[in-house]
């Protein structure tokens, strides 16, 4: 593609940083309200804009462009995060955002042609689960503080035990719990800018609707 052809993606490239660099920022700190900081970070809130941008791109201008606006803010957010927040969620944070948001791109493409909204939700959805287990797991668990020995800081690792609907489990797995279902509302609110943006992102060229 040349330059000018990826001219048109700038914008959403643009959004994808600034969306995951402030969630890789956001999600160091617990949502402290309601007694929901052991099971929800702030970053969860922000997030699930990623796949909003993911699925816009996708729907105007196809499954190519999508994957080279999440490679590209791969790259960049990841540089972003290591600069916002440490190394190790850094890593977290690359490796969780490529797959899921590959995985969205690929499931957006199949259903992009049936019911308005089946697309973008259900990618979304699927994407989310795929993110959280990959992200909260290399960032939190103790089974990845040796990425913390390699970087020289203090092991980034959270404790057992926390709480979730009553059972006992290690707070990263609470967090991840919590971080999803506020993806999942999320998902859905997302439908409504989607839908708005509806007729204005139609592919180019199109004859009908989809």
């Amino acid at each position: 593609m040349t330059l000018s052809g990826l001219r048109p993606l700038l914008p959403f490239v643009a959004a994808m940083i600034v969306v995951v660099g402030a969630s890789n920022y956001l999600v160091q700190f617990p949502f402290g309200h309601f007694g929901l900081d052991e099971v929800l970070t702030w970053g969860a809130f922000t997030y699930p804009v990623a796949f909003l941008v993911n699925d816009l791109t996708n729907r105007r201008f196809g499954l190519a462009a999508a994957r080279r606006v999440v490679l590209a803010g791969f790259i960049l957010a990841v540089m972003l995060s290591a600069w916002l927040a440490t190394p190790r969620i850094a890593i977290a944070s690359g490796a969780a955002f490529l797959v899921a948001q590959l995985l969205d791109s690929t499931i957006f493409d199949r259903l992009r042609r049936q019911a308005w909204w089946r697309a973008p939700l259900l990618s979304s959805v699927l994407g989310s689960a795929i993110d959280t287990v990959i992200f909260f797991g290399i960032a939190f668990s103790g089974d990845f503080a040796f990425l913390d020995a390699w970087t020289g800081l203090p092991d980034g690792s959270l404790p057992y035990p926390a709480s979730f609907a009553g059972i006992g489990v290690p707070l990263w797995v609470s967090l991840a719990a919590g971080d999803f279902i506020v993806k999942l509302a999320i998902a859905g609110l997302m439908l409504l800018p989607y839908g708005a943006l509806f007729s204005l992102t139609a592919p180019a060229g199109a004859t009908n609707s989809r």
